[in-house]
Formats: structure tokens, sequence, C-alpha cells
């Protein structure tokens, strides 16, 4: 079974800098894309940054310039350095990875981590 593990959320104060990361485990033969969603409360799932296994990125508006996305294809491992934090970044991160195929196995599945919560205040 795939796992997705995430760490590196906590308290930051306004103008601080957090970095993410997420590990996937499990017998994984590929990861098409790795990336990261945000919930904050009261507030629906918004796309943060997702990865391709060739790197290719996208970011959502209000994180761009702000936020990285980083992957190490051979960890299956996603990142996101997060700068500049504001108040209004405060939220529930949650990894995902899609298209996963596992060893041995031809079907592709989407899994999603636990989540990490990032709270910015000061």
């Amino acid at each position: 079974q795939v796992q997705l593990v995430e760490s590196g959320g906590g308290l930051v104060q306004p103008g601080g800098s957090l970095r993410l990361s997420c590990a996937a485990s499990g017998s994984i033969f590929s990861i098409y894309a790795m990336g990261w969603y945000r919930q904050a409360p009261g507030k629906q799932r918004e796309l943060v940054a997702t990865i391709t296994s060739s790197g290719s990125t996208n970011y959502a508006d209000s994180m761009k310039g702000r936020f990285t996305i980083s992957r190490d294809n051979a960890k299956n491992t996603v990142y996101l350095q997060m700068n500049s934090l504001k108040p209004e970044d405060t939220a529930v991160y949650y990894c995902y990875a899609i298209r996963v195929v596992v060893a041995g196995a031809f079907e592709e599945y989407d899994y999603w981590g636990q989540g990490t919560q990032v709270t910015v205040s000061s």
C-alpha cells in the first residue's frame, strides 16, 4: 500500500519561511505528479502547486514568486518551500500523488496525505 507522509508544518511569523516535505512510501514503480493543496477553516480546498516527474510545475497565482515546489524522484518526495508567508496562508496543507503505479501492477491510483498544519501568526 502507498502512503504519503507530510512533515515541516508549524507556527511561523508573518514574513517567515517554512519548508514542507512529503514522502511517498510503498512498492512504487512510478508517480506522474505530486503536489500540494491547502484548506483554510471555512474555505474550500485549493491548489497550491504541482510538479510532474519531468519537472514541469504549476502554481496558484497567489503563491507564484513566494512558494517553490521541487521533487526528488529517486526518493518519491516532494518539497514546498514557502517564503514571505502571510496570515492568509494559514491552512492545513495536503500532499497528493496522482497516477501512481505500484510495482508489478498496471493500474494507476491517486493518493493523499493526512495533512500538516501551517499557522502564520505574530
